[in-house]
């Protein structure tokens, strides 16, 4: 335990799993305590277990169930310190090609289920003296991605929802800040990869390195190291940080992908 966190009680949305389980054990690792949410229980509670978090299923479509996570959090553990939006899904599509349902469905997890955490924990967090948000966005939310409108357009939202925040709460107290992981090791880049194999004909170790040829890291994170990006806004090691944007992925923002013809 290093003790970055200690004391410190977060909200993880989409916690059973990926990254949000990932930020649990690093968090709970660190000192804090969590209250880990979704859909998924029995991932939910072996999350919690491990932590010695609380798990409180449901959707972040369901203000109700955030009120509840916001109040084990109270209850349990004395307060809300930290916020970290992680609950999201993906659906791939062009503009003329997504669906109505599939572009309501990550409209509303992915930026409305957004809005709802953080209007159920900003009382607690106001409460608590302040605190810290950190919303998981995506390099699709800063870069344009081949057939992924809703995905690109929902996540480039976060952004502005996050400097809102950062602006309107700041005199609380309450920093806020946006993540953009690119590919790194999750059940979501597990299926894009086997969706990537099979269209390919190649095998998923290809496709990962076919998809990573050109990031200067030449590599998928472990989700330990997204997490670490995670403590760091959350933590107070980021406590004159707000409204920002901290990309994490492995360098391929930089590239200029003009010049990838001459490798």
């Amino acid at each position: 335990m290093n003790g970055t966190l200690k004391g410190k009680v977060a909200l993880i949305t989409g916690g059973g799993s990926g990254l949000g389980a990932a930020v649990a054990r690093r968090f709970s690792k660190a000192g804090g305590s969590v209250v880990v949410t979704g859909r998924r229980e029995g991932l939910l509670k072996a999350v919690a277990e491990e932590t010695s978090g609380k798990a409180v299923t449901g959707s972040v479509m369901d203000k109700n169930h955030l009120s509840r996570a916001v109040e084990t959090a109270v209850r349990k553990f004395g307060g809300l310190d930290m916020v970290i939006a992680n609950a999201g899904i993906i659906s791939g599509a062009d503009v003329m090609s997504i669906k109505e349902n599939d572009w309501q469905q990550m409209l509303d997890i992915n930026l409305t289920g957004v809005m709802n955490t953080v209007q159920a924990a900003i009382p607690a967090l106001i409460n608590r003296g302040g605190g810290s948000i950190v919303n998981i966005s995506s390099v699709a939310g800063i870069m344009g991605i081949a057939e992924s409108t809703g995905y690109c357009t929902i996540k480039s939202a976060l952004l502005g929802l996050t400097r809102s925040l950062a602006i309107d709460y700041g005199q609380h107290g309450i920093r806020a800040n946006t993540l953009c992981p690119g590919w790194f090791s999750s059940e979501m880049s597990d299926m894009e990869m086997a969706e990537l194999a099979a269209e390919k004909g190649i095998s998923k170790a290809e496709a990962i390195d076919r998809v990573t040829q050109y990031l200067p890291l030449k590599r998928m994170a472990d989700p330990d190291e997204i997490a670490a990006c995670v403590e760091f806004l959350a933590s107070d090691n980021a406590s004159f940080v707000t409204g920002t944007v901290l990309v994490a992925d492995g360098g391929g923002a930089i590239v200029d992908v003009g010049m990838l013809g001459f490798l």
